[in-house]
């Protein structure tokens, strides 16, 4: 009997040794793999039950944060730029994720930092759906356009393709009030634009000249993101915004649809069940 227990003892030593020792070396090799594959999950978009990054691109888009929270896309109502850049370079280093959902609910922003997250999207090795959901309009809309493909919904708002710098002169009120503009400036533009003063000619004139260059630039990279003809783009870049299916008229987004759409174009991408398509959210 004392035989058995010492045996079965030894046994029972043994085998917990050897899981013991599994779990170090599957832990070894977790870490090991990690390192060698550039993955992080401090990091990481997925934790390997997603496979579709969702980078979601609401409200204004920003350079400047005015979120508490500048880690977070969608903090305050706004799209920090470097949030949105930082999120997809995650993406495209995490081993789990194959695809990109861009999730745009803009009006717009700055164009600079528009610019800048339509060519990370576009410059991106995989596949990419812009999803347009209530709205996509000016920097939001180019945006969606540097996706492989554009989705939205026929009540969507898409277009606005268009600058505008306008704003409010206060110069007629601040004199009834007894406020009097002291203009001190080293050159003759350095203060122009300036709602506390009437704005001249000259600065008139320096204002619509940048505006016809952001406004052509604007237009000539739709034109070349949609694989468009420069002139059809020019013709639809009066500003105005339009519903969603008067947009896939125009060629401005490629198919009507939701979220369940960009499921079945992955999936045709990625040659998966539908099912497999797991969007990180």
């Amino acid at each position: 009997m004392k035989s058995f227990l010492y045996n079965f003892a030894r046994l029972i030593i043994l085998v917990v040794a050897i899981i013991g020792t599994f779990t170090v070396c599957l832990t070894i090799w977790g870490v090991w793999y990690d390192e060698w594959s550039g993955y992080s999950a401090s990091v990481a978009v997925s934790d390997g039950s997603c496979n579709i990054a969702v980078a979601p691109v609401m409200g204004d888009i920003v350079t400047v944060p005015y979120a508490s929270n500048p880690e977070d896309p969608a903090a305050g109502g706004g799209a920090n730029v470097d949030a949105v850049l930082a999120y997809l370079r995650q993406a495209e280093n995490d081993p789990y994720i194959e695809g990109i959902l861009v999730r745009i609910d803009s009006y717009g922003g700055m164009p600079a930092g528009s610019e800048m997250i339509a060519n990370a999207v576009k410059n991106s090795a995989l596949p990419s759906v812009g999803l347009i959901r209530e709205a996509g309009t000016s920097g939001g809309y180019l945006i969606a356009t540097g996706a492989d493909v554009v989705i939205a919904s026929p009540f969507s708002d898409v277009g606005s393709i268009g600058m505008t710098m306008s704003y409010v002169e206060n110069w007629e009120q601040n004199e009834r009030d007894g406020l009097r503009y002291v203009p001190l400036a080293s050159a003759e533009f350095k203060d122009y634009g300036d709602p506390n003063k009437p704005l001249t000619s000259a600065e008139h004139a320096l204002i619509e000249r940048d505006l016809k260059i952001y406004h052509e630039q604007f237009v000539k990279e739709v034109a070349e993101n949609r694989n468009l003809p420069i002139e059809e783009v020019a013709k639809l870049a009066d500003g105005s915004s339009m519903p969603g299916s008067l947009a896939l008229e125009h060629k401005l987004v490629d198919v009507l649809g939701d979220q369940e759409t960009a499921r079945t174009w992955f999936a045709e991408q990625l040659g998966i069940p539908p099912e497999e398509v797991v969007f990180c959210e």
